[in-house]
């Protein structure tokens, strides 16, 4: 996906998520939200941030798996730690990490965190996916 080989899930499309950094155990997305990511009171809403985060620590875990095994998502948990708004004129990038702390056969963890243009900290972020063989 990161080279443009195989195509992306349509959800990349919808929050332009782009993976630029792939690993084993790490992977690297970032995203340049829109006015349309708005919540009614004008911040970047945080579905974005759980959304990319779980695509990071989710894609982390799928790099630790051998081709034909799936994964899915059965617990995150986010920590919002500041507002992400717009700024005209700015790029206004996020920059979602993550990375597997324990890989496994049935259930694999793993963290992220989302970052600012800016490099502070927005959101972190803990999950466990189900490993499907």
């Amino acid at each position: 996906m990161r080279d443009g080989s195989i195509p992306s899930p349509p959800i990349f499309r919808l929050f332009d998520f782009r993976p630029v950094e792939v690993s084993r155990g790490d992977v690297v997305f970032t995203c340049q939200p829109d006015e349309s990511a708005y919540n009614p009171i004008g911040l970047v809403h945080g579905g974005l941030l759980c959304t990319i985060l779980d695509t990071a620590v989710g894609c982390a875990v799928q790099t630790t798996l051998e081709a034909g095994v799936a994964y899915t998502s059965i617990e995150i948990k986010v920590n919002y730690l500041r507002p992400v708004r717009i700024v005209a004129g700015r790029p206004n990038r996020l920059i979602a990490h993550g990375w597997t702390t324990r890989p496994g056969r049935r259930v694999a963890f793993a963290e992220g965190d989302v970052r600012d243009d800016d490099g502070k900290v927005v959101a972190t972020g803990s999950g466990s996916c189900l490993i499907i063989s």
